[in-house]
């Protein structure tokens, strides 16, 4: 059984994780400070967060914001962990852009907080969830050994972030892992994000704006992020980079018209492609598949539906889309 404390867990992948973690008998310990990052509504935000918590066990749930050296110094010295599985940060390009110095505080002096005190601590392993956005522009079938080339902040940030864990992994003898993983999606999701502001915007019968028709993302269902996710934090490899995704890739106007398809209305305006953001195709993830088993269940095809079943069913949404 392993000590595992879990930044970010109760955000969308986190409080999966923490879930799967609990199943198998681990014990977990969170910090999340339960940021709305200035975008999200308070009251959007509440309503998650008390669903998210529902799934979870552990009252060991601590508002500890990572760039806190204090605070994660307490949470180090209280419960001990063995492992760190660090999901704390801005979670998309768009978040940072609006305030990147308080992105840095935490993306940057955040995961140095952690690795410092991993060090102290004796942290037999660190789990650092990337993103595909370190390789930039990128076509399918990219591998974990391709050339990075991040365009805008949050990409770079998380790039660097991989370098500093390994950097520290060198010097201290820390086992680590790296996970990139690519648009997951899912039901607890705050609408602010792609599939959930497309299958919204359905619901109530508004225009999907698709920003570049062609322009295509690795859409991941969040159930098989966080089995991959686990899957390498409990693996007996160490020292590794892992693309974590369907390793599908859906052109943005496709999943527009699927939205529209399974809402049964909305309309589709197609604009020219966001400059900020990388053209983006599908990973490879055949390392994933060979070292730890992974093995993605849901197309988006079925991962749309089962989230648009869950939107309309859900008392808060059903309220937000008549």
């Amino acid at each position: 059984m392993r000590k595992i404390l879990v930044t970010g867990g109760l955000g969308l992948i986190g409080h999966n994780i923490v879930q799967r973690l609990e199943s198998l008998g681990h014990e977990v310990f969170i910090t999340d400070i339960k940021t709305n990052y200035g975008m999200v509504p308070q009251e959007e935000l509440d309503y998650l967060l008390a669903e998210r918590r529902k799934k979870i066990k552990t009252d060991r749930i601590h508002a500890i914001d990572i760039s806190d050296r204090d605070g994660i110094e307490w949470l180090m010295q209280t419960y001990q962990p063995d492992t760190i599985l660090h999901l704390a940060s801005f979670p998309r390009q768009k978040v940072v852009n609006v305030n990147p110095q308080v992105g840095s505080r935490t993306m940057s002096e955040g995961l140095l907080n952690l690795l410092e005190a991993s060090k102290k601590h004796n942290v037999v392993r660190f789990v650092y969830i990337s993103s595909s956005m370190v390789y930039g522009d990128f076509d399918d079938d990219v591998t974990e050994d391709a050339e990075c080339r991040p365009q805008g902040q949050y990409g770079i940030m998380k790039l660097a972030g991989e370098w500093l864990v390994k950097d520290y992994a060198r010097r201290t003898g820390m086992g680590y892992m790296i996970i990139r993983p690519s648009a997951v999606y899912g039901p607890l999701d705050v609408e602010d994000r792609v599939i959930s502001k497309f299958i919204l915007t359905a619901m109530r019968g508004g225009v999907i704006k698709v920003n570049g028709a062609n322009e295509t993302l690795d859409f991941t269902y969040v159930d098989d992020a966080a089995d991959g996710i686990v899957g390498a934090t409990l693996s007996s490899h160490r020292n590794k980079t892992y693309n974590i995704t369907k390793s599908h890739s859906k052109t943005l106007l496709e999943a527009a018209k699927l939205a529209v398809q399974i809402v049964g209305k909305g309309v589709i305006d197609v604009r020219d492609k966001d400059a900020d953001f990388p053209s983006r195709g599908a990973l490879n993830i055949n390392a994933a598949r060979q070292d730890l088993g992974f093995d993605p269940k849901i197309d988006i095809d079925e991962g749309f539906q089962i989230y648009y079943e869950w939107l309309k069913n859900s008392v808060y949404w059903s309220q937000k889309t008549v």
